[in-house]
């Protein structure tokens, strides 16, 4: 099985920090997005891959060849953003016609058990149950034969609450090409955009047969808040213990401290992410994002997110207050 990862996003909505990287390299919970995805795929023992960059890609590639030597990567530039479908569609020669495809986005990090997904020999599709979920792909199922009756993007008026969260397994690649195809040359889109939903529709129109399941673990990466939140879930899962870190330090847990990081007077935690090389001094440091190579000095943070090679440093303040005073230092 191959898997494909589309990463060519702008990222806008994370601003200032994808000014200078891609979003799936931002750090969460202690290593960047993107090495969540593969860590989890290469436990499910896949070792061919199809990258779609875009935006800042050389790094992709980079940090990807760096981090991964042993994968066989293949890099493909989405060179136009026309959408999801458009994206697959771009890395077409690199798939074979027999060969099964997951397909992950590179910007959610997800929960849960794949070796059931895996192991069967039907096409499948992650969905979660969604209070609004018109900004998603929906899905309509059979309640009899549990199979996808009907699959729409982003309905105004939903026919499901199932939504399409960001998996899918492909078994016939061949006809998943050429139904991408067939939008291209009819340019049918959805939303201006070559959408991978309507692809599956024709497919589902063409005889080919899809199933669900369920993911609860679903967590977005795309903005500053929904990062936080995903940091505060994976410290939760992945807690361990810092005793290298407890002289002089005070560590709340759950939380994530590099072993190359240095943190020296400092409380830590909870929800605290430290990443490799960082320096935090003299600070409290909780529900926030310290980033690779970045300098925390005399500083109180929370919900904060400092990038990689940023220098924060505050001040110490001096009070001298009166009975029943109320002074607040934001």
């Amino acid at each position: 099985m191959r898997a494909v990862i589309p990463v060519a996003g702008v990222g806008t909505r994370l601003r200032p920090h994808t000014y200078a990287l891609p979003k799936v390299l931002l750090n969460v919970a202690g290593k960047p997005i993107l090495s969540h995805i593969i860590d989890s795929l290469i436990q499910h023992s896949i070792v061919d891959y199809t990258i779609i960059t875009g935006y800042k890609g050389d790094q992709v590639k980079d940090f990807m060849l760096q981090k991964y030597p042993n994968l066989n990567i293949d890099f493909v530039e989405q060179s136009e953003r026309l959408g999801l479908g458009h994206a697959i569609w771009t890395g077409k020669d690199t798939y074979k016609d027999d060969e099964p495809i997951i397909i992950i986005l590179g910007d959610t990090i997800f929960d849960v058990d794949l070796t059931p997904v895996l192991s069967i020999n039907h096409n499948a599709i992650a969905v979660k149950k969604i209070e609004d979920p018109r900004r998603f792909g929906v899905v309509v199922v059979n309640e009899e034969t549990k199979e996808i009756e009907k699959l729409v993007e982003k309905p105004q008026v939903p026919i499901s609450n199932l939504a399409i969260v960001g998996i899918y397994c492909i078994q016939n690649t061949k006809k998943l090409i050429d139904s991408l195809q067939y939008l291209m040359d009819n340019n049918i889109r959805t939303k201006n955009e070559f959408q991978l939903t309507d692809a599956l529709q024709n497919m589902l129109e063409n005889d080919e047969k899809f199933y669900t399941f369920n993911v609860e673990g679903w967590y977005d990466c795309g903005k500053a808040e929904t990062l936080l939140e995903t940091n505060k879930f994976l410290l939760e899962k992945n807690y361990s213990n810092f005793n290298k870190f407890s002289d002089k330090n005070v560590i709340i847990p759950p939380c994530f401290i590099s072993e190359n990081a240095i943190v020296e007077n400092s409380i830590i935690g909870p929800y605290a992410s430290v990443a490799e090389n960082a320096v935090v001094k003299n600070s409290i440091i909780n529900n926030s994002i310290i980033s690779n190579n970045a300098k925390v000095t005399k500083i109180l943070l929370r919900e904060s997110i400092i990038g990689d090679e940023a220098e924060i440093a505050g001040t110490y303040n001096k009070l001298n207050i009166g009975n029943a005073s109320i002074i607040e230092l934001e």
